[in-house]
């Protein structure tokens, strides 16, 4: 049986032009003459080596002491696992040093831990974000295994590896035989504070298991003020990190000498971990760090350098540009 009326025409496949589709819209479309690109190689160095150059000034104002302090903390360097772990010994460690600089208040006083890997994926996981906020989800401790419930089924709260492994090292410091007292407030994140960790949760079961990882928290205080905590639970992406422990709210002058009463309660002797003591002032760009200074320099001087060979090379070896009137944006488009 024929067609309808055998004549009907063929319908074309072909697209509609569309400016959009051929992507002809208005658009920056710059061409990168010699001279342009010259000019932005100079522009780069002239703002980058100024920048890295006020990055390392900022640097080496930062007075900074560190004192590594588990390997002298110790009496028996074949027996330090079974130290570490025995609470009936002493760990109490008498350090002293003397401030280099006049260190200006406030003067942050951190932890330096050195091959802890905090950012192992099962480490990471191993906590209930919804059990520290939510009073309802006391019980959602899934993520958190094999530290989310106790012997007898009860809900560890905070559960997970992170909280069980806690920093429980402690710190006393001294000048002149009277104590400097360190302010251990507003050391975690505001948002921490007011989102992450609820005012009307408080822990329960914790580190009350057979084998203790860390430190243990007072059950009568609520996990939003509970700050060495966040700080430690903010998990970091290298083995080697530092989190804040406290600050000292008065200045510090050149050649003080500081004691600093230790006890060495923390086990990073099963992994070959390093521990150390940090005391440092902070400027604009915050503690001592060269390798921003150092990397704005790196970029801006093979800029300029690049500049300078390009300049060389536009001056002694022109090359003709071609017509940019060829080029497919400035033509008009035709219809087929």
């Amino acid at each position: 049986m024929s067609s309808d009326d055998g004549s009907s025409k063929k319908v074309s496949r072909k697209p509609r032009y569309s400016r959009f589709t051929q992507q002809e819209l208005p658009a920056c479309k710059p061409i990168l003459t010699p001279a342009l690109v010259i000019g932005i190689l100079m522009c780069l160095g002239i703002i980058f080596i100024p920048i890295g150059l006020l990055a390392l000034s900022a640097s080496e104002n930062v007075v900074e002491v560190v004192d590594r302090y588990d390997d002298v903390c110790i009496p028996s360097t074949d027996q330090k696992v079974g130290f570490i772990k025995d609470p009936a010994t002493n760990k109490t460690c008498i350090r002293s040093f003397t401030i280099p600089k006049k260190m200006r208040k406030p003067v942050y006083v951190y932890y330096q831990l050195d091959n802890f890997y905090q950012n192992h994926r099962r480490y990471v996981k191993s906590r209930s974000d919804r059990q520290l906020w939510n009073p309802k989800a006391e019980s959602s401790t899934t993520p958190c295994d094999p530290e989310g419930q106790t012997s007898d089924g009860k809900p560890i709260v905070p559960c997970g590896l992170i909280a069980w492994s806690l920093f429980n090292d402690t710190y006393m410091l001294s000048k002149n035989d009277a104590a400097l007292q360190i302010n251990k407030k507003d050391i975690a994140w505001r948002s921490d504070r007011t989102h992450k960790f609820g005012s009307n949760i408080y822990p329960k079961n914790f580190q009350n298991g057979t084998l203790i990882g860390g430190a243990k928290l007072d059950e009568s205080i609520p996990l939003s003020q509970q700050e060495d905590l966040m700080v430690w639970m903010r998990t970091s992406a290298l083995p080697t990190f530092r989190k804040l422990y406290g600050k000292i709210e008065t200045d510090l002058e050149a050649n003080e000498k500081i004691t600093v009463t230790i006890q060495n309660n923390y086990n990073t002797y099963s992994f070959n971990g390093r521990k150390k003591l940090v005391i440092s002032t902070a400027t604009w760009i915050g503690g001592k760090n060269d390798f921003i200074g150092k990397m704005y320099m790196a970029v801006g001087g093979t800029s300029i350098v690049l500049g300078v060979i390009f300049s060389l090379l536009y001056v002694f070896k022109p090359r003709p540009l071609g017509d940019p009137s060829y080029l497919s944006w400035n033509k008009s488009p035709t219809l087929d």
